[in-house]
């Protein structure tokens, strides 16, 4: 899904505050609405051994970033794929972070704090990250095993009407049929939540959820 420019994001900043929704004490999402694609963009911040991660976060103002989770400092960003650059550079310059993502999410000139993440393994802050192949360049998902697990996917997987939840529409992928497959390694992360980048978190029964969307396709 193509990225607005660097001047709609400033717009956004200021007339489109951002919603947050506190999905537990370590957890929370927020969203705020984008007129250039018509839909809202959905991010979240996860709070790890080692500190706080944003992932996929759209600009956020003093205020708002008050709102996230206060018990740990900003300690890195994730971003999920290559559309998804949105405020991490200038939120991982802000903060002096690492910008976290797989190599092919910046095909071009990498942001100055760049770091490449391969998939498998766990990091040092606690989480897994699952490459998902056929959908955008640079597909991650990451997974915090506590609490009953959390998956948090880039485009993959989607949750918002007229669709639901569902797959990335074949239009978007580079290729529909490879990105379902490599999907279900998700089934063998268990987990209770399931946020997007874009659409409303699943904050129960997740892969139960995931199960059914797999099975059924």
């Amino acid at each position: 899904m193509a990225l607005p420019n660097p001047f709609i994001y400033r717009i956004l900043l200021l007339v489109s505050p951002a919603e947050f929704d506190q999905i537990n004490p370590r957890i929370c999402a927020w969203h705020r609405f984008d007129s250039s694609l018509k839909s809202d963009l959905f991010s979240t911040a996860l709070a790890t051994a080692t500190g706080l991660f944003l992932i996929d976060p759209t600009p956020l103002s003093d205020s708002e970033l008050n709102q996230l989770p206060q018990m740990a400092p900003i300690a890195g960003i994730f971003v999920t794929n290559a559309n998804h650059l949105r405020a991490s550079d200038k939120l991982s310059e802000r903060f002096s972070v690492p910008l976290v993502a797989h190599e092919k999410a910046f095909l071009g000139q990498k942001p100055a704090r760049f770091t490449a993440v391969e998939a498998g393994g766990l990091l040092a802050c606690g989480v897994d990250v699952i490459k998902i192949e056929g959908a955008a360049d640079g597909e991650l998902a990451i997974y915090d095993p506590q609490d009953g697990g959390t998956l948090i996917v880039g485009d993959a997987l989607i949750n918002f009407e007229p669709h639901g939840f569902t797959f990335l529409p074949r239009k978007y992928c580079l290729n529909e049929k490879t990105m379902r497959r490599s999907l279900r390694q998700l089934l063998a992360k268990p987990a209770e939540r399931l946020l997007f980048a874009h659409g409303t978190p699943i904050v129960s029964g997740a892969s139960v959820r995931l199960r059914e969307l797999l099975e059924a396709a």
